[in-house]
């Protein structure tokens, strides 16, 4: 799977997770999960490379809870393990 359709996998997790995602041009540093008013807010930087849109998508789902309730395709499930137990 390439990193687009990684990150558009990624990106409906989130939504199913009840997280808003909001794609935003930032300065190319950003992006990340953060509560506003009581929602959880997935801030994706399209300003930043394709790779840390997707690290740090992935490093903000990694930590949800109810991943396993969530049918998850084995590459997500990857990348999202890595996140959870980085070595």
């Amino acid at each position: 799977m390439d990193k687009q359709a990684l990150l558009t996998e990624l990106l409906d997790l989130a939504g199913r997770l009840d997280i808003d995602v909001r794609q935003v041009y930032m300065t190319g540093e950003g992006g990340g999960l953060c509560k506003l008013r009581g929602r959880w807010v997935l801030f994706v930087d399209n300003a930043a490379p394709l790779p840390e849109q997707l690290a740090r998508t992935a490093e903000a789902l990694a930590g949800q809870d109810h991943l396993e309730d969530q049918y998850l395709l084995p590459e997500v499930r990857e990348i999202l393990d890595q996140y959870r137990n980085p070595k």
